[in-house]
């Protein structure tokens, strides 16, 4: 959807995106603090709103554009790799 904002004789349009929000397993997720570098990391990624890493439940949420969600997933997989190498996304 485009929007049309008209200023002072100007017109600035914007961009709605559509968010998902989805919940993965963890497998092998070792300690709290990998989990924290591993949140971190992904809220870095470009188009990603927000990720929570849960230790205790062994589950990743992702908030991220719609349009670009697979591309995202991947960066996801690659980066959590980098932090935890024995730790598996279950897609």
């Amino acid at each position: 959807m485009l929007y049309g904002i008209a200023l002072m004789g100007k017109t600035y349009y914007n961009v709605r995106c559509f968010v998902m929000k989805k919940t993965y397993a963890l497998e092998n997720l070792d300690c709290a603090n990998c989990a924290r570098k591993m949140e971190e990391a992904i809220r870095r990624i470009d188009g990603v709103q927000d990720a929570q890493v849960n230790f205790l439940t062994q589950k990743m949420t992702v908030s991220a554009e719609e349009a670009d969600f697979a591309a995202i997933m991947k960066q996801v997989v690659k980066v959590c790799r980098r932090v935890e190498p024995d730790c598996s996304i279950i897609l």
